[in-house]
This record gives C-alpha cells, structure tokens and sequence, in this order.
C-alpha cells in the first residue's frame, strides 16, 4: 500500500508543482544514513537531473555574507549522519554525480570497532522509549542488555581513518558528537562536552576545520545551540521538515528525510518536500 500511495503522488505531478515552485528559490538539505550503493546510484541519477547540488560550505558561506546570488536554482545540499562503513561504498556514486556530500560523523566511534547503541538488537518501541529518558538512564539500560559503549567488536559499524582519508577528497567530513547521544536528554555538562569535544577531536585527527555539526536524531534545545556558537561551529543541522534560504537561523538548518528509501518513487516525493506542506507522510 505504501508504495502505491507513493508511485500515486509521484505521477500526480505534484513532486514537479513542489521542486519548480518551492523549492525553486530554496536550498533543500536532504539527510540520509546507511543507503545502499544500488539504492543511492538510482537514487544520485534521479536527483543529479532535477537539483543542483552545492556543498554544505557553499551554503555555509551564503548564510554568512546573507547573499544567495551564487546560488543555483533548485539547490540540494547531500547529507549522511553517523558514519556507517558502508557509506565508503558510495564514494564512486559521488564522483559519478558530482555530489559534494557531508559526512556527520561521530568522534568517539570512528576508526573504532564500537558500536552505535541506536543499532542494538532492540524493538523499535524500545528505541523511541530509550530516546526519552535521561541519558545516564540510556546508557545503564544498554549496559543492562550487554552493550558497552567502550567495547572493542571484530565486525566495525564505522568508518576507519584510511576510509575517511580517502573520501575526504570529494566528501566533507563534519560533527555528528562524540557518542551519539540525544543531546536534550543529556546534563548541561554531557551536552556540551559531545558538541566541543567532538570538534576537537576531529580537528586533530583530521587536521581539517570541523565547522558544522547535525543534532544526534535531530534532538536540540536553546542549550545545543548556544553550546555549538561557543565551540565556534558556523551552522546546525536538524531534522526539522523544510526549506532553507539565507535567511534560515544557521543554526537550525531545516532537512528532508527520505528515509534511506529504495523506492524511487517515495525518494521523489519526500525530496520534493512535500511533506513539509501536506504534512507527515507514510
């Protein structure tokens, strides 16, 4: 049913209607996670024909002059969050496109063999409820169940330090925290610890600026943001649903979240924006 519903709202021409009208004088930033190279070589072939895609420093330096004149038409910032192994995968895709993505990557957790708590054997209730709870809380129900966050596994979730090297040439490698906590949950200390430490860190391993950070499953409050300003990253990143333009609070850059989808139709759609208008879709 849900792929009908989407092969529906595709062919009905709204997708067009969004792209030429909404987000024609607009900056989308689409976020994905741990997509396939299949899913992303149709996914880049489709997007690379309707958007044009700008690199997150290039919006970056737009919102800081306040001038969107060097801006394209229809333009697309690509985004990963965490750091996943396989997005190594995707490096030929990038060039093939031309897709000058980011990177979120958690400082704690790359070139390590610890794990993302967030891909635990759990239920997906549990994970929402672990979501919501103090983060102290979190992590001794994870220790509870096995998992600790220290542990050194043989099968790596992340991306090593010569994986990174080499994208880093084509792909912009930014802060996704150190441990991937959810930021409100967390005391004021924790919270502002994972946002400074993480640049730190990977300033210094990667000996690159780190300049811009995404919000671990989107969770911030007034707090993360003037935490990050203080550490002196120049931009936010949520997964709130909309549009950005020069005039958007760097600091809470709006997202599309296609979900990491192998339906072309569903990826039309939510990188359309549609939901943003017509409310959440399936």
């Amino acid at each position: 049913m849900k792929k009908i519903v989407f092969a529906l709202l595709r062919y009905s021409g709204l997708p067009v209607l969004f792209r030429e009208v909404f987000q024609r004088n607009k900056v989308s930033i689409l976020v994905f996670h741990d997509m396939d190279r299949q899913t992303a070589e149709a996914s880049f072939a489709y997007l690379s024909k309707h958007y044009n895609f700008i690199s997150l420093d290039r919006l970056i330096t737009a919102l800081q002059n306040k001038d969107e004149r060097h801006l394209p038409k229809k333009a697309m910032v690509v985004t990963f969050d965490d750091g996943h192994a396989r997005n190594y995968e995707l490096l030929p895709v990038f060039k093939r496109y031309k897709v000058p993505a980011t990177i979120f990557i958690c400082s704690g957790i790359i070139d390590t063999g610890r794990h993302y708590w967030f891909r635990e054997k759990l239920d997906k209730k549990t994970i929402r409820s672990l979501k919501k709870i103090p983060n102290k809380d979190r992590i001794a129900f994870l220790r509870s169940r096995g998992f600790d966050p220290e542990k050194e596994y043989p099968n790596k979730q992340a991306l090593s330090a010569a994986q990174i090297e080499e994208m880093s040439t084509y792909v912009s490698m930014q802060s996704h925290t150190v441990s991937h906590p959810i930021l409100s949950r967390c005391e004021d200390e924790e919270s502002n610890w994972e946002i400074s430490e993480s640049k730190r860190s990977l300033e210094k391993k990667l000996k690159q600026p780190i300049n811009a950070i995404a919000y671990p499953n989107g969770s911030y409050t007034k707090r993360e943001v003037a935490f990050a300003q203080a550490a002196g990253y120049a931009c936010g990143l949520t997964v709130e649903a909309g549009f950005n333009s020069t005039r958007t609070d760097p600091f809470r850059l709006k997202r599309l979240d296609p979900n990491d989808t192998p339906d072309i139709n569903e990826l039309i759609v939510k990188a359309s924006g549609m939901q943003v208008l017509l409310g959440k879709l399936p």
